[in-house]
């Protein structure tokens, strides 16, 4: 029996996505006057990305230069503001003769002393009231109380308790960390989600190990905040608190500038406060990062 062999057909199109496209693409490429397909990329790899840095010092560096404008022009008169170029020679009079290096040294012992000591006050009745049901009938009615009072405002009644010299001006800069690291650590404490502590005590944790290891944790984000909040107001407390019979600081140098009318002196003081006001955040913007990798945040778009 013999075997009849068909003929090998001719191939048929191909039929394939790929083929119709190429095919397509090679039609479209004969024809005269077509348009070549091009492939689509997507909006963020055509779009232009500027460095942030650069975006961030932008917004600083134009109203540096409409400022140096406006006092080249007559506009700002030096009794009135003094040019950028000014404070930056007068500030660096001070960094050669060492009196702008001894003000800071002065003004960073202040705010640490307060800062250390309102941490501790704060915390420490944060902790009580939050988490003793006693401690917050005892404790947070006088403090919500009492800051609601302007701290600025007991500055003659600290110096006729304290006098004249550091003790008052710590205990201002007391009295303003003391409230917000209190209020964000109590608010951090009472936060914690009560499906957590269930979940610590149906695995035998006890109520020191509750505390420790859901509380704590947990009541954490809200602390940082309340020290971020803290380190501002610290440095607030301290131009009102250098500003009454200092004979050091940064704020004694504001004040002799004030009564010689020497305006590139008070600008060259109010840097300074700002720089270390940044440099502080910056820090504890640091430690919270450090402290808090546990906890995803979204960080914009």
């Amino acid at each position: 029996m013999s075997i009849s062999h068909a003929p090998p057909s001719s191939p048929g199109p191909d039929i394939s996505p790929i083929g119709v496209y190429g095919a397509q693409r090679a039609d479209a490429s004969a024809a005269p006057g077509s348009l070549d397909l091009q492939r689509l990329a997507a909006a963020s790899a055509r779009r232009t990305r500027v460095p942030r840095w650069l975006r961030r010092t932008t917004g600083p560096v134009l109203l540096l230069a409409l400022w140096q404008l406006l006092s080249a022009t007559g506009v700002l008169t030096a009794d009135v503001l003094a040019s950028p170029g000014r404070i930056a020679q007068v500030g660096w009079d001070l960094l050669a003769d060492g009196s702008l290096p001894s003000a800071m040294a002065t003004s960073l012992q202040r705010v640490a002393a307060g800062l250390l000591l309102g941490l501790v006050v704060g915390t420490g009745l944060a902790l009580l009231s939050g988490l003793f049901r006693i401690g917050e009938d005892l404790v947070d009615a006088p403090l919500q109380m009492l800051r609601t009072v302007p701290f600025v405002g007991l500055i003659p009644l600290f110096i006729i308790w304290f006098g004249i010299g550091e003790a008052p001006k710590v205990a201002i800069i007391t009295l303003g960390v003391t409230f917000p690291l209190y209020l964000n650590v109590y608010a951090g404490i009472r936060g914690v989600d009560a499906q957590l502590i269930e979940a610590g005590e149906s695995l035998g944790l006890s109520r020191w190990g509750l505390v420790r290891h859901v509380v704590l944790p947990g009541a954490l984000p809200g602390a940082m905040t309340g020290l971020r909040y803290s380190l501002g107001i610290a440095w607030l407390a301290l131009v009102f608190a250098e500003q009454v019979n200092a004979d050091a600081g940064i704020g004694f140098l504001m004040v002799q500038a004030r009564d010689f009318l020497r305006t590139d002196v008070i600008v060259v003081c109010l840097i300074v406060y700002a720089f270390l006001g940044l440099l502080a955040d910056f820090i504890v913007r640091s430690l919270e990062r450090l402290l808090l990798q546990w906890r995803p945040t979204f960080t914009g778009r």
